[in-house]
């Protein structure tokens, strides 16, 4: 009965830190310009230019879409991925 209300416990924090993870992404398609400098390595400049690119192309379908950005590159994107998402409509 203690392991299986341990487990319990154990799982239920598991799942709830990782729904706090996906809260703290930020979304390519509603990010602000302020939202996007928030990330590291994304200036005024970087951030200006993914929000030309979406308004140019339409929302984003996926993060590695980003390598598009003018000035964003494979190793940035690599930077950036875990604190980025896509939202799907």
């Amino acid at each position: 009965m203690l392991r299986k209300s341990l487990f319990a416990l154990v799982l239920s924090l598991f799942l709830s830190s990782s729904f706090a993870f996906a809260a703290d992404k930020i979304d390519l398609n509603t990010a602000t310009s302020e939202q996007l400098q928030m990330l590291n390595g994304v200036g005024a400049s970087t951030a200006d230019a993914i929000i030309q690119y979406r308004d140019a192309h339409g929302e984003f379908k996926t993060v590695d879409e980003l390598t598009n950005v003018k000035g964003i590159g494979e190793k940035k994107l690599q930077q950036l991925s875990e604190d980025l998402m896509v939202s799907k409509k």
